[in-house]
């Protein structure tokens, strides 16, 4: 939602493109420019320099009126095809009374262009609108021009000599040149530029006319000839390098040093370039060059036809891409890893800077920073968001967890609880002595057993095992303990007939199919007489005194709720006084180390070896202690119980 919101105002601010964000569209567009100057294919216009060399050798500026004119009637000779002066003659000639009259008829001789200077005020020396040549226009969509409420020119006498007359005003509102006005108003009455009037003028042609396309794609067209402008009129110069091939000194002008086909043809520019005399222009390429110099480079566009230009809707075409770039972040940071995301961000800003790239290469600027601005925005936002996200579900996880914590923690309290201690329940028996042990793998688990006496005389004891871990175990061990205990204390004791009937039962409450492997007995304490019944179960060890342990194999039968009425068939051992009979389930016998080794029945065998003499307490000590020293740091891998019963006969053994 936050990504959602910030891509929203993103998509506003690139679509309405707020005064604010013009330094760092122009910023982008003067990068491009630095990246790829233009590179001069041909070269119409030259500059006719009044430098340190001219004004060395001809006398300080300002030069008299007739000494301008001697420089203008040396060009005019060398046959250019116009002349535009980048010079303004404001007020009378005061060294000379002859001086503007020779001017004017200098002018006169020649395609003499003089300029305009556009001013936001009007002048009173200039209350009446400039004269400009015709302009026609094929639409009536009014275009937005640049607008000048007052102008300087040179002098009536001079001004009417000229072939025309154009605008040398450029805009450079943060001090560099990004745009120049081709046409402009001067209150009613539009003007083109010095560098326009003098294609006009070198073409012969008439008027002007403006063929508007729609959109942005405006072209001003001097007979046969067509200028691409912006929908206000202005062109964006593409600047290239400084380059003194463009300039020629006045002073090998009018000294006859310049060659005699320098100037043929070409459309001339006269400006001074003199140190201290000079308001210097800078360019986007970070040089300051003379401003004479920048007619030069637009002559050079214009021939050259290597036009920058704001496509039409350039604005929603860059808010197209954000969207585009903002739509993937927002559908995949919140399901990508951080660097995935921080990647998939990259390779959307190099597509933008491509893009961009690619575009000015054909003549299009576009604005791809604000909407990689806009897209690094949305991304912190989606990933602040989506990183508050998995903070929370983090929080309720672990709140989760707690709370499953605490349930299993109390589920195995009461599972153990469900577990009798032998010693507290046969604390006054000297008949037999009985250990039980069981450890879960898990908080919970599925093995179980159970002791208790059927009557003054005769002990029922199992282990089992259901298949299985955790928590759905233990809940059918539950279950399956109740059971058994139940069918014991109503059947009358008959170890087979015990698991047969507890099978049928515990089968009609099973719906996720589990399995129980169960080991029964009932000792009689009088006689020593064991009857057993084996479901499945791991076989237990039997050990006489002074004797070697053994395994206590018997037929028996599946596990409990695997065949359905199965007759269990049972078992009977008489034992001496002190043989003990160790029950177990595969916890055991199946414990891993760390590297996958089982414990195994032949290491059990070697632990129970020595402990013949031993109490059941002490048996079901050593054997757990056995197997944990196997398995080292490997984490348990099944339920494990121990259950050793040991009958004591006619007298009770220490």
């Amino acid at each position: 939602m936050l990504g959602a919101v910030v891509l929203a105002v993103a998509l506003l601010l690139v679509a309405l493109e707020p005064p604010r964000t013009a330094p760092w569209r122009e910023a982008l567009f003067g990068a491009y420019q630095v990246l790829m100057p233009r590179s001069r294919a041909s070269a119409p216009a030259v500059i006719v320099a009044i430098d340190e060399a001219a004004l060395d050798a001809r006398g300080q500026w300002p030069w008299p009126r007739s000494q301008v004119a001697e420089l203008i009637r040396a060009v005019t000779r060398a046959g250019p095809a116009a002349v535009g002066v980048d010079l303004l003659f404001v007020e009378p000639e005061r060294a000379s009374p002859d001086g503007d009259a020779a001017l004017a008829q200098a002018i006169h001789d020649g395609k003499v262009v003089l300029a305009i200077a556009g001013l936001e005020r009007r002048d009173r020396r200039y209350p009446f609108p400039p004269q400009a040549a015709p302009v026609r226009q094929s639409t009536q969509r009014a275009l937005p021009l640049r607008r000048f409420d007052g102008h300087l020119q040179s002098r009536p006498e001079l001004n009417r000599a000229a072939a025309g007359r154009g605008l040398i005003s450029v805009d450079a509102d943060d001090g560099v040149i990004r745009k120049v006005p081709m046409l402009a108003s001067i209150g009613q009455t539009v003007v083109a530029s010095l560098s326009v009037e003098m294609v006009r003028v070198a073409l012969g042609a008439a008027a002007l006319r403006i063929e508007d396309l729609g959109g942005e794609r405006v072209e001003l067209l001097l007979g046969d000839a067509a200028i691409a402008l912006q929908s206000d009129g202005s062109l964006r110069p593409y600047f290239g390098r400084h380059d003194p091939e463009r300039f020629v000194s006045a002073e090998d002008v009018l000294s006859g040093r310049a060659g005699p086909g320098l100037l043929r043809d070409k459309l001339v520019l006269v400006g001074i370039t003199g140190l201290g005399l000079l308001d210097f222009q800078a360019t986007p390429l970070g040089e300051r060059i003379p401003g004479v110099e920048v007619h030069a480079q637009i002559l050079e566009q214009i021939f050259d036809r290597t036009y920058l230009r704001r496509p039409t809707g350039a604005a929603w075409i860059e808010a197209a891409l954000l969207a585009l770039a903002g739509l993937l972040l927002i559908a995949f940071t919140p399901v990508w890893r951080a660097p995935m995301s921080a990647f998939l961000l990259f390779a959307e800003i190099l597509i933008l800077g491509t893009t961009g790239v690619l575009a000015f290469r054909a003549g299009a600027v576009l604005d791809v920073v604000t909407p990689a601005l806009g897209a690094i925005a949305v991304f912190g936002a989606v990933l602040a968001a989506t990183l508050a996200e998995a903070d929370r579900q983090r929080r309720l996880l672990r709140e989760a967890q707690a709370r499953v914590a605490g349930e299993l923690e109390a589920a195995r309290r009461i599972q153990m609880g469900l577990l009798p201690s032998p010693r507290e329940r046969f604390a006054g028996e000297t008949r037999f002595a009985l250990e039980a042990l069981l450890v879960p793998a898990r908080t919970v688990g599925g093995d179980f057993y159970d002791c208790f006496m059927l009557d003054p005389h005769r002990l029922f004891f199992v282990v089992a095992d259901v298949s299985g871990k955790g928590l759905a175990a233990s809940l059918f061990m539950a279950l399956a303990k109740s059971l058994l205990k139940s069918v014991a204390l109503r059947s009358g004791g008959d170890a087979a007939a015990v698991l047969a009937q507890a099978h049928a039962e515990i089968s009609r409450d099973n719906p996720e199919v589990f399995f129980v492997t169960a080991f029964a007995g009932v000792l009689d304490a009088r006689s020593g007489t064991l009857e057993f019944c084996n479901a499945g179960h791991e076989p237990p060890y039997l050990c006489r005194l002074g004797g070697a342990p053994e395994r206590l194999e018997h037929a028996g039968g599946p596990p409990l709720c695997v065949l359905e009425n199965y007759g269990y068939p049972g078992g009977r051992r008489s034992l001496v006084p002190g043989e003990w009979l160790c029950v177990l389930t595969d916890g055991v016998t199946e414990a891993m180390d760390a590297a996958g080794a089982l414990y195994g029945a032949a290491r059990l065998q070697a632990a129970l070896g020595p402990l013949a003499d031993a109490a059941p307490d002490r048996i079901v000590a050593a054997v757990h202690d056995d197997v944990r020293r196997f398995a080292g740091a490997a984490e348990q891998s099944d339920d494990l119980t121990l259950l050793c019963l040991r009958w004591n006969g006619a007298r009770r053994l220490s």
